[in-house]
């Protein structure tokens, strides 16, 4: 395997066999000027794409790409479950009896974590402070009624995924998530991606800009009845991915802090091994985790093709980067990271500015699917 370095608009490093990505990338800078990206990649746990450009980003940028964080917590919990530490078929009650209240006693960890669980939000809405807090949170959505009989439908938990994520890791560990993912994952191993961004890295932090509707968009958002419950904005005008309290803390569901590279290389870490070590996780458990759990109408975000696996989103019609293995999740404002353990490659990409109307950027979906299928 050899890498060419990268000197054109875009710059970093590409394995040679990249030519026409390489190609790819450059016309998308060409195109336009203030496009700014991250995008790196592992194949069989070795780098094969390490590159940025534009005029916002550069190599040691960090950005925080919102729900892209939620691949901490899918992977923290993988640990746990090869460790046999925690089991997905067990109700939530057995580790963390109060969450039993209300109805929820036999709702399993399995259903919690893939948004079956009817609790993306509680009456009334959570605090900015509650969401930012390690139990705050988890308290109030365990005390809470499920908005629909668990089981019965999904919806995404945009945020309380990460408080009940947290919580139950705590539960299970007597750490938090955030400790738990530093001490087992983060640090050592190297990943540049972290659940709270240290004050010594602050200085590398690049403000996402904001996105730009087309003119010619005069599309009519459609909202479910939870819509607007869920994304009500939590404690007036705070945005998480911005708000500097949400990043300092590190929301497990939408503010981490990093790096395309970091991503990248955090699912190499956990699922293909970085150059020749063995993964953190065994392949039975990749599977477990990976394996689709739902799939149809998102209660929440009114999409009639949702799929999700244990907290990771799923390939579907909107969200087309993989096989049917594959598996990771995408950002509000572009960005996106992946996993597919049927082509052994990782993908991570971050955008300064993403384009509307959010989500993944189509850009990055397509060249993970066409990375996989180039280096299989």
């Amino acid at each position: 395997m050899t890498h060419s370095e990268l000197t054109g608009l875009l710059r970093g490093r590409a394995d040679d066999r990249l030519s026409d990505v390489v190609a790819r990338l450059e016309g998308y800078l060409a195109h336009d000027a203030d496009l700014s990206f991250q995008v790196a990649a592992y194949h069989d746990g070795h780098v094969v794409l390490d590159a940025w450009g534009g005029p916002h980003l550069g190599e040691d940028s960090v950005t925080v790409p919102f729900s892209v964080t939620k691949n901490t917590i899918g992977l923290s919990i993988g640990l746990l479950v090869e460790r046999g530490e925690l089991d997905l078929d067990q109700p939530v009650a057995h580790y963390w009896p109060e969450f039993a209240a209300k109805g929820k006693a036999a709702v399993t960890a399995r259903q919690l974590l893939s948004h079956q669980a009817g609790l993306p939000q509680t009456s009334p809405a959570l605090t900015t402070a509650e969401l930012l807090d390690h139990h705050a949170a988890a308290e109030r959505l365990a005390a809470s009624r499920p908005f629909w009989h668990p089981g019965s439908a999904f919806g995404y938990h945009a945020l309380t995924i990460g408080n009940l994520g947290d919580e139950l890791v705590f539960r299970v560990t007597g750490r938090t998530l955030h400790e738990f993912y530093e001490q087992e994952i983060r640090a050592p191993h190297d990943i540049d991606f972290f659940l709270g961004l240290p004050e010594t890295q602050e200085h590398r932090l690049v403000t996402l800009l904001p996105m730009v509707r087309p003119v010619s968009d005069t599309t009519v958002p459609s909202f479910s009845p939870l819509g607007p419950v869920v994304f009500a904005s939590p404690g007036g005008d705070v945005d998480l991915g911005r708000d500097p309290s949400s990043w300092r803390y590190g929301h497990p569901g939408a503010s981490g802090t990093g790096s395309a590279r970091g991503l990248a290389r955090l699912f190499a870490v956990t699922v293909t091994g970085v150059e020749g070590a063995a993964p953190l996780l065994g392949a039975d458990t990749t599977e477990i985790i990976g394996q689709q759990q739902i799939r149809g109408y998102d209660e929440v975000l009114h999409q009639h093709d949702r799929a999700h696996a244990i907290v990771f989103q799923k390939p579907s019609q909107a969200l087309p980067f993989g096989g049917p293995r594959a598996f990771g999740h995408d950002g509000a404002m572009g960005a996106f990271a992946c996993v597919d353990p049927d082509t052994a490659l990782t993908f991570a990409w971050t955008i300064a500015r993403g384009p509307w109307p959010g989500g993944a950027d189509p850009r990055a979906t397509a060249l993970a699917r066409d990375l996989g299928r180039l280096l299989a």
